[in-house]
C-alpha cells in the first residue's frame, strides 16, 4: 500500500472526498480484534460520601453500546458500508447483551467465538454533568490459548473471502496474539486484501507486513522514543514506526492536531482537524480507522482516505461517549467543509508565498495564470484545466475591481472582486486565488516565483507579463490555445443589445 509522491497531497478538495460516499454501500470491511461492551451509568452528584472523600453518584440512566473492535464494525456500518466482525466473548450475560446489540445492526455480520472460563471484556463508565468520575474494567487480558487461536483464525479465513479490506483492532485484551497477527496478515496479503492495524503494543514488530499502521501520537512516541508534539516529530516517529512494522504507511492520529500520514518515498502529509468542539474522545480512533478502511476499500488513495477519516473523527469527538458517525452526517460535514474551503483558497500575497514555499518543499511544481475572469465562461474553465494539467498546483492572480475598471472601462467588472474570487475558488483546477491591485501581475509573480507561467495563445511569448522573471528563475512560460467563440465582452454586448 506504499505510495509515491502524489501531486494531490496537500489541499484536496472536499468535493473529491464527498464523491466517494456513493461507493460506500458496495464496500465490505473485515474487523478482527478485541470485542468489548461499553456501559455508561449517568447520574447526578449532590454530596460527598460520609464513608470516604468521594462523590456519591445517584444513578438516573444506564446504557450499553458496542466497544473496541465491535465499535469499529459499528462505525463501518453506520457510515454506510458492510462490516464483518470476528472476535471472542465469554459465556456470560455481557456476551448476551453484545449479541442483542449486534442483532440490531443488520449491516454487521459477526462471528464471535465463545470462550468458556473467560469473561467478556466490559468497561463501565460513571458519568455526572458530562464528566467521567470513574471507569470500571472487567476483563482477562491474558493471551488466548493455541486451540482458541485456531478457532479465531478459522473464522477469520472464512470471512476474508467476502472482504475488501482488513482492520486489526488491537486493544491488548489477549485476542491478537503473535500467531493470530502473523497468520491473519499473511492470509490477507495472500488474498490481495489491504491490512490496517490499529496497534496497542509497546513496539510494532508484531504487526510486520501490514499495509497501514494507525498508532495515536502517544503510541508512536512510546514505540519510537520520539516526541510527537510538533509536525516534524510526528513525521519522524511515524517513519520509525513504519520501519519497525515494515509497513507501507503509518497514519499517526494526533487528536486535536489532526493526523500525519507517513509513506515510503513520499513527503509526510499533515492534515489538521476541524472539530467544532470536543465533547469526548472515547471511540474517535475507532471512527477514524473505520472511515479510513472504507476509503481504501472504495478505491481512494492514502491521502484521500486519511482526509476522509480525519473529517469523520472530527465529528465523533463532538459527541459524548462511545459514538458512531452516520453516512449522512459525514456527507453534510464534507459539503460544509467544501464551502469553507472556497474561502480558504482566497488569500493575501504573504499567505500565498508561505503556501507556495510549502508546496515546493514537498517537491511540487507551481503554476500561475492571471486575468479579470469577469463572467466566467467555458473558455476560462478549459484554460484553467489545461494549465492545472501542466503543474501540481495552480495559483490564479485576479485583478481587483479598481484594476479591472482601469483596464476595461467604468462599467466593468460586472461582478465584484469577491464574487469573482469565490467563483475562481470553486473551480477544481484552481488551488489558490490572490487579488492584486496593479494593472499587471508583475509584482505578484515576483513574490511567488512560479515554476510555470500560463497565458492564452492570443499573446506572444515576449508579450507575457512576468515571463522574464519566471525564465530568470529557471521556470517556463507556456501558451495555451483558447476556445473559439467565448468572450466576456461579447457576452455583455449581446445582453445589452437584448435589453435595448
Amino acid at each position: 500500500m506504499s505510495s509515491p509522491a502524489d501531486p494531490n497531497d496537500g489541499v484536496i478538495p472536499d468535493g473529491a472526498l464527498a464523491g466517494l460516499l456513493g461507493r460506500f454501500a458496495a464496500c465490505r470491511v473485515l474487523v478482527l480484534g478485541d470485542v468489548m461492551l461499553d456501559r455508561y451509568v449517568h447520574g447526578e452528584v449532590r454530596r460527598i460520601s460520609p464513608e470516604a472523600p468521594i462523590p456519591v453518584l445517584k444513578a438516573e440512566a444506564r446504557r450499553a453500546v458496542l466497544g473496541g473492535a465491535a465499535n469499529v464494525a459499528q462505525n463501518v456500518a453506520s457510515l454506510g458500508a458492510g462490516a464483518l466482525l470476528v472476535g471472542a466473548v465469554g459465556m456470560d450475560d455481557s456476551a448476551t447483551e453484545i449479541g442483542r446489540l449486534l442483532a440490531g445492526a443488520p449491516a454487521i455480520e459477526a462471528c464471535l467465538v465463545p470462550m468458556p472460563g473467560r469473561p467478556t471484556t466490559v468497561k463501565t463508565r460513571f458519568v455526572a454533568g458530562g464528566h467521567q468520575l470513574l471507569r470500571l474494567d472487567e476483563e482477562d487480558s491474558a493471551a488466548i490459548d493455541v486451540a482458541q487461536e485456531g478457532r479465531v483464525l478459522a473464522e477469520f479465513a472464512q470471512a476474508l473471502q467476502h472482504a475488501d479490506v482488513v482492520v486489526l483492532s488491537d486493544y491488548a485484551k489477549g485476542l491478537l496474539t503473535d500467531r493470530v497477527l502473523a497468520d491473519a496478515i499473511a492470509a490477507a496479503r495472500a488474498a490481495g486484501k489491504p491490512v490496517i492495524a490499529d496497534p496497542k503494543r509497546a513496539g510494532f514488530a508484531a504487526y510486520r507486513g501490514v499495509d497501514v499502521l494507525t498508532p495515536n501520537e502517544a503510541e508512536a512516541a512510546r514505540a519510537s522514543g520520539i516526541a510527537t508534539d510538533a509536525d516534524d516529530g510526528a513525521a519522524r516517529a511515524g517513519e520509525a514506526a513504519r520501519a519497525q512494522a515494515g509497513a507501507g504507511a503509518v497514519l499517526v492520529t494526533r487528536s486535536a492536531k489532526g493526523v500525519t500520514l507517513v509513506r515510503r518515498d513520499a513527503p509526510p502529509l499533515h492534515v489538521p482537524t476541524r472539530a467544532q468542539a470536543v465533547a469526548d474522545v472515547s471511540g474517535a480512533g475507532d471512527t477514524l480507522v473505520a472511515a479510513f478502511a472504507i476509503g481504501l476499500a472504495c478505491g481512494a488513495d492514502l491521502p484521500h482516505a486519511a482526509m476522509l477519516a480525519n473529517v469523520a473523527a472530527g465529528i465523533s469527538v463532538g459527541k459524548p461517549g462511545t459514538a458512531t458517525v452516520g453516512h449522512a452526517e459525514l456527507g453534510a460535514a464534507l459539503h460544509r467543509r467544501e464551502l469553507l474551503a472556497l474561502d480558504e483558497k482566497i488569500v493575501e500575497t504573504e499567505t500565498a508565498q508561505a503556501t507556495v514555499a510549502g508546496w515546493r518543499r514537498a517537491g511540487l511544481r507551481v503554476g500561475f495564470t492571471n486575468g479579470c475572469f469577469d463572467l466566467v465562461h467555458p473558455g476560462h474553465v478549459r484554460l484553467l484545466a489545461r494549465a492545472r494539467a501542466g503543474c501540481d498546483r495552480l495559483v490564479v492572480g485576479l485583478n481587483s475591481d479598481a484594476s479591472v475598471r482601469r483596464l476595461k472601462g467604468p462599467d466593468r467588472p460586472v461582478q465584484n472582486e469577491m464574487a469573482r474570487a469565490t467563483v475562481m475558488a470553486s473551480i477544481a483546477s484552481v488551488d489558490l486565488v490572490v487579488l492584486f491591485e496593479e494593472d499587471t501581475p508583475e509584482s505578484l509573480i515576483r513574490a511567488l516565483l512560479p515554476d510555470l507561467l500560463f497565458k492564452g495563445a492570443d499573446y506572444r511569448l515576449d508579450q507575457v507579463v512576468g515571463g522574464d522573471i519566471v525564465r530568470a528563475h529557471g521556470g517556463e512560460v507556456r501558451l495555451i490555445d483558447l476556445e473559439a467563440g467565448h468572450s466576456t465582452t461579447a457576452t455583455i454586448r449581446r445582453i445589452n443589445q437584448r435589453a435595448g
